[in-house]
């Protein structure tokens, strides 16, 4: 039986304007409440400039010439990438909404619905599936603006505030540009933060080329990132990928047919990591960084003697090279300068992905399956490895301290100030610790001087490949590992370059109205410096000693003598002009021996130098970029070939006919009888003293290409010329990505490809010798493999 309650009138009265009152002193401090969070007045507001531009710092990012990331220039682990909507897939924005906000499209930032659902089922019956009320603008509010909170009052007013974002956010934006930033600013772990950086780490691919499982897999990401991540919790991210498969069959962006068919489907990760050190072209990246963001050069942070010429050069770099500070040198519309790592530009390079893959896949295949092995076992058993044997043990005493004083080991252990005998014993105690070798990272106990010397033992390399008329370089090789090895010898290293000397030193000669066909004896000769001190060169070979010889036939088979007869008749000071013509770079001493290559001169340097030979005495630098635009999408920057005369064509076409001559039974004939390729080419190789430098430089009628072999000292060589050469040490290389190169159809380039020579320069000899015939005549199958540069 129900119990009536009889209230008086009076009483009821009072109940309702109570009940009234409180209803409006909860509107009102509703309100106060949003308009003070509004103002600023309780907790965070950002102001209205971080709202109209929340995210204001984007990783820059390489791109090859094919369109294929290379890498990222970021601002520490914040490996941001920014991503239009028009770069995103149909699939990741469906399934974004269909599993986050399925009202999107009908709220302003607060899905009333959604919001009175949660605190119903999660706040009054418990429920865990009774689903968020935060929408993906409340989501973007909260990634945005709101720091963790701490205290319970922080966590009292933490959505309000984010609702008050939430709403300020949307009357700025689209819906697009909201989804778009939520993309970009979403942490997906393993430093890929956004969805162009997710896309590349987990599917190597980019935004608009994922596939609708690829998509749900990274949109189960965003409920909580570290619980669903896919590489290191398969089975549990494969779950909530379904889950996502199921809300977008649902919100009626797929079939059910499409859902049962992708969820059958695996994960199939596969990772790329985000690491400057790792994949392709790290030593171009780095060198593409150091030289953008170089600042203009200062004298006083050139004090160090060795460091003077080093000044001369980047000065002149910095006024004729429009890349090089390219970020300090141009100003954006605020007036401030560039900062590569957050500013969002796109760096559109010259290298070619698959060129570049081709490039470091022929380094491996050479020097992890051919060369290193042989290295390796001559050096076996020998207390002084990997030093050449004639080495004084006080040399290497100084070259190990040398290198022990380079490491970030002994820079700490002094900035603590530990004293040098304490540094040596520390050195001298094995630990544990990771060391390289070419079948992945090793970890072993060694002391640090023991592992300096372990990783002088492996053989270094650079490698480049230019396009022989636009100077766009195509591939760019600095070393062996850069996680290990990070000293870019393609462009920071400089060798002494020895017989591939002899191209430059014969255009002198030709210039010099010297022919081809000329004729020497063919014995040793001796020249006096300009201290009287006599120079007399050995001879590698012990062919036709004591005959005449044709100038043709001393380049193509690297006579030393036949070059030393020449500089009896030039100048060497007419050589070093030459060679700065060239594209050499720094002092080079105008001594009677520099015919013979004691120069240290760059492998970049000498690719620029031989594409003369190709483009009728027309020098091509190389280009590593062709444009740079903002994150808009504005052209900020284009840059152009540079090209600079240096032969007549008559030189020139005499040059190549000779240097075709060297590929076609001279020096590089093994490119010919070992590893088969037939297309047209002009080259020569290069070794100097006690094989301390392997080089070759080689150019076909489209690419021009060098490559330099050695170890890290002059002093750590092979003791036989049969492997030190560089038709051994640095020739395979190029065979090797050649056969890869010409295999890729799709690139391009054809063995049938033959250089363009004006009729009047086809007979670099005006009634040619029966003898210039028979030393050029071509012997494709000649095996010489005792024939030496």
């Amino acid at each position: 039986m129900a119990i009536k309650i009889k209230l008086s009138p009076k009483t009821r009265k009072t109940i309702i304007i109570s009940f009234w009152s409180a209803y409006a002193l909860m509107i009102i401090c509703a309100v106060y409440l949003f308009s003070s969070i509004a103002a600023g007045r309780i907790g965070y507001m950002p102001p209205v400039e971080q709202l109209t531009n929340p995210i204001d710092k984007y990783a820059s990012t390489i791109l090859s010439s094919d369109g294929i990331l290379l890498g990222s220039y970021a601002l520490g682990s914040d490996n941001r990438i920014l991503v239009n909507y028009s770069d995103l897939s149909n699939d990741l924005v469906t399934a974004l909404i269909a599993t986050e906000d399925i009202r999107f499209a009908n709220h302003s930032g607060i899905d009333v619905f959604g919001l009175l659902r949660a605190i119903v089922k999660r706040g009054l019956l418990f429920q865990k599936s009774g689903g968020g009320g935060s929408t993906i603008t409340q989501q973007l509010a909260k990634q945005l603006f709101s720091p963790s909170a701490g205290n319970f009052l922080e966590r009292l007013f933490q959505k309000p505030i984010e609702w008050v974002i939430a709403v300020k956010l949307e009357r700025y934006y689209t819906k697009e540009e909201i989804i778009t930033m939520y993309l970009n600013k979403f942490d997906f772990l393993y430093n890929a933060v956004g969805i162009q950086s997710a896309a590349h780490v987990y599917f190597s691919t980019i935004p608009k080329n994922l596939r609708p499982e690829e998509t749900a897999t990274l949109i189960g990401m965003c409920k909580n990132p570290s619980y669903y991540n896919p590489i290191r919790y398969k089975e549990r991210s494969r779950l909530r990928r379904n889950v996502v498969l199921a809300q977008m069959e649902k919100g009626g962006y797929i079939t059910a047919r499409q859902r049962d068919s992708l969820s059958a489907l695996p994960l199939n990760i596969k990772v790329s990591k985000m690491d400057h050190k790792e994949g392709r072209a790290p030593y171009f990246r780095e060198y593409l960084r150091m030289v953008m963001t170089a600042s203009k050069p200062n004298k006083d942070n050139y004090k160090a003697s060795w460091l003077k010429a080093r000044f001369t050069e980047d000065s002149i770099a910095w006024e004729t090279n429009p890349l090089f500070g390219w970020c300090n040198k141009n100003r954006k519309h605020d007036g401030n300068t560039y900062n590569i790592y957050t500013d969002g530009l796109k760096i559109y390079t010259t290298i070619n992905s698959r060129m570049q893959q081709y490039a470091e896949e022929a380094v491996r295949e050479h020097l992890a399956e051919d060369l290193q092995p042989k290295f390796f076992a001559e050096k076996k058993g020998r207390s002084y490895a990997p030093f050449a044997k004639d080495l004084k043990p006080e040399e290497m005493e100084l070259i190990m301290s040398r290198s022990m004083q380079q490491t970030e080991r002994y820079r700490s252990m002094k900035k603590d100030g530990a004293s040098d005998a304490a540094i040596k014993k520390a050195f001298r105690k094995p630990i544990e610790m990771n060391v390289f070798s070419w079948n992945g990272p090793i970890d072993t106990v060694m002391s640090p001087w023991d592992s300096i010397k372990y990783h002088k033992s492996f053989l270094r390399t650079a490698f480049m490949s230019m396009d022989a008329h636009t100077g766009y370089v195509k591939a760019y090789v600095g070393g062996i590992d850069y996680t290990k090895f990070q000293y870019d010898m393609a462009t920071g290293g400089r060798r002494q370059i020895g017989s591939t000397m002899k191209p430059f030193f014969y255009s002198l000669a030709m210039l010099e109205n010297i022919s081809p066909c000329d004729q020497l004896l063919h014995v040793p000769q001796t020249l006096t410096d300009e201290n009287g001190t006599p120079w007399t060169p050995r001879n590698a070979g012990s062919e036709r000693v004591g005959e005449m010889v044709t100038v043709q036939w001393g380049l193509q088979h690297s006579s030393n003598w036949v070059t030393a007869a020449l500089m009896k008749q030039l100048s060497p000071y007419n050589l070093v002009n030459l060679l700065h013509s060239f594209g050499m770079q720094g002092y080079i001493a105008p001594v009677v021996s520099l015919c013979l290559g004691p120069a240290e001169i760059s492998v970049s340097e000498m690719v620029g130098g031989y594409s003369t030979f190709v483009n009728g005495g027309m020098r091509v630098e190389p280009l590593y970029v062709t444009k740079i635009e903002d994150p808009y999408g504005n052209t900020v920057a284009t840059f152009n070939p540079q090209t600079h005369d240096v032969l007549t064509p008559a030189a020139t076409y005499k040059m190549l006919h000779m240097l075709q001559s060297v590929m076609n039974g001279g020096t590089g004939s093994r490119i010919r009888y070992r590893y088969n390729l037939r297309a047209p080419m002009g080259g020569k190789t290069g070794t100097t003293q006690d094989n301390s430098d392997g080089w070759f430089m080689c150019f076909t009628p489209s690419l021009v290409n060098g490559c330099w072999v050695g170890g890290e000292d002059p002093s750590i060589h092979f003791d036989r010329m049969s492997e030190g050469q560089g038709a051994s040490m640095a020739l395979p290389i190029y065979a090797l990505y050649m056969q890869k190169v010409y295999a890729d159809k799709n690139l391009g380039y054809s063995e049938t490809e033959r250089f363009i020579i004006p009729p009047q320069y086809n007979n670099p000899c005006a009634g040619t010798s029966s003898d210039y015939i028979r030393d050029t005549h071509i012997d494709a199958n000649r095996g010489i493999d005792k024939i030496f540069d």
